[in-house]
Order: structure tokens, then sequence, then C-alpha cells
């Protein structure tokens, strides 16, 4: 039987990040609004971190039985390593679901019925990742979703429910905080490009390979900072305070143009949510300086 602390560690708070940064930045756009709604913005994040948690041990739990982790580098696989019954972490990610799930519906109730789609959708899309007949991540898709989700749902879904309307350049900050939520999972990849390969994976990092992947990683990175400079034009200089995680996210990418792979790539993994982490709270605190200015 897998100890709390392994559950933990399938949950996999590394990628916690990315959760937690669309929901700061969709939430900034709510303050310069004037329309935050400090409890809408709490279930927003506990939407985000539900699904986040669901996938992680949903992947878990799909990789594993496909036998997909037996080799796997990294963060402990609880399917994998055998530490937990399958159908355990299937349990797990369905309650995950459920939780998000419900604050997802209150979300819908209180702001527009249409969510309701946007939410099932989201969650379908999280299962089938690994999970499924057909899962995508295995046909290199998993990186359209992330950013799909993870940025311009996120980061929209976030704002809308509160502002009820889109403004404040909200596309281009979701598109940057989107950008940086791929990089994470291009790195996640990356360090398991060999892998994945000899499982017959197709994740995107094994259709590009190795010197292609590294390439989008570091453009992945650009994208987010050209995003935030196009919000900032539009809305506000103070928007460039998203250059703060500048260093995080240099460190980042020099780690993986040195040629970081395996193990060494679990610390890109870290500075690479770090990085979005950081880039949204600079992103919130200039929509508030903006605010009060």
């Amino acid at each position: 039987m897998a100890t709390t602390a392994q559950w933990v560690e399938g949950a996999r708070p590394r990628t916690f990040p990315a959760a937690v940064s669309p929901v700061l930045a969709g939430t900034g756009v709510a303050v310069h609004s004037d329309s935050l709604v400090w409890w809408k913005a709490l279930l927003a994040l506990v939407v985000a971190l539900a699904l986040q948690v669901a996938v992680n041990y949903a992947n878990d739990y799909s990789d594993g039985v496909r036998g997909a982790d037996e080799d796997r580098v990294g963060p402990m696989r609880l399917v994998g390593s055998g530490a937990a019954l399958p159908s355990h972490v299937k349990k797990a990610a369905y309650a995950a679901f459920g939780v998000a799930a419900v604050a997802g519906v209150v979300l819908a109730l209180t702001t527009a019925w249409w969510l309701l789609v946007v939410g099932a959708v989201a969650i379908a899309a999280a299962w089938n990742y690994t999970g499924g007949v057909r899962p995508y991540g295995y046909r290199g898709l998993g990186e359209v979703s992330v950013f799909v989700f993870f940025g311009l749902v996120a980061v929209v879904g976030t704002a809308y429910v509160q502002v009820e309307a889109l403004t404040d350049a909200v596309g281009w900050v979701a598109c940057g905080v989107g950008a940086l939520a791929v990089a994470i999972l291009v790195a996640n990849n990356l360090r398991d490009l060999p892998t994945d390969a000899l499982v017959h994976k197709r994740t995107l990092a094994v259709r590009l390979g190795d010197a292609r992947s590294r390439s989008l990683f570091a453009t992945l990175h650009a994208a987010a900072y050209a995003s935030a400079l196009v919000a900032a034009w539009l809305v506000s200089w103070w928007l460039l305070m998203a250059a703060i995680s500048v260093p995080l996210s240099v460190r980042a990418q020099s780690a993986v143009r040195r040629g970081a792979a395996g193990s060494a790539l679990v610390p890109v993994l870290r500075d690479t949510g770090l990085t979005e982490l950081t880039y949204a709270v600079g992103l919130f605190a200039g929509y508030v300086a903006a605010t009060l200015t």
C-alpha cells in the first residue's frame, strides 16, 4: 500500500504552478477591470488544482497499465513502481475530477450555463490525454491540449467568471501563460524521450527528436515574453513586471541548451514551473499596479 508521501509525490506537486499561474493571471485581469470576485477566484483555483491532480493520477494509471512507466526517469509513478494498485490510482483520479466538477458547476451556475460544456470538454481532454482507446498524448498532441486548457481556457475562464466579459488583452496574457505551461510538458517529454520511444509513445518530443525539442523549448519561452510585451503595449507597461521571471527562464534554457538529459532535466522542470508561476505573479502585480496608478 502506498504511503501518504508516495500519494503526494504521485500527484506531482512540481506541476502545480501550471494550475496556479493561469488563475493568478486571470484574476489580475479581473482586478484591473474592477470586477474581482474573490470566492469565484478561489473556486477557479480549486478547479485548476483538482484538474491538475486528476490528470496526473490519470496519466499515472493509464501509462502504468500500458507498461509505459517501467523505466521512467523522474518522479515516482504509483502504478509503474507497484506502490499502488491501478484501481486505487484510477479512483483517486476520479475523486479529483469530481472535486473539479463540483467547483466548476458552481461557477457555471453563477455565471453562464455554457461553462458546463467547457468543463465537460476539459475533463474529457484530461482523461484522454493518456487514457481511452486512442490517447492523443501518444500521438504528439499533448502540447496542444496543455496550451488550450492550461493557457487559453484557464486564464480566460478565470477572468470571465469574474468580469463576465473579455477585456484587457486577456488573450495575449493567456497565450503567454499557455506557452510556459507547454514548456513544462516539453521539458518533461524531452526527459522521457528515450523511454517513450521504446514503448512507442509518440509524444511531440519523440516526433521532433532531441535537437528540435530543445529549440521548441527556447521558442516557447521567447513566445511567452513576446506575449507579455504585446499585452503591456495594449494595457499598461506595468505588465512588463512579468519579466521578474527572466532569471529562472534563462537558467532553465541554459541547462536545456547545454544538453541536459534524463534526471538532469528534473531541475529544468522545477525551474520552468517556477518561471511560469513567477511570470503570472508579475502579471498579477502589474495589473494591480496599473489599477492603482
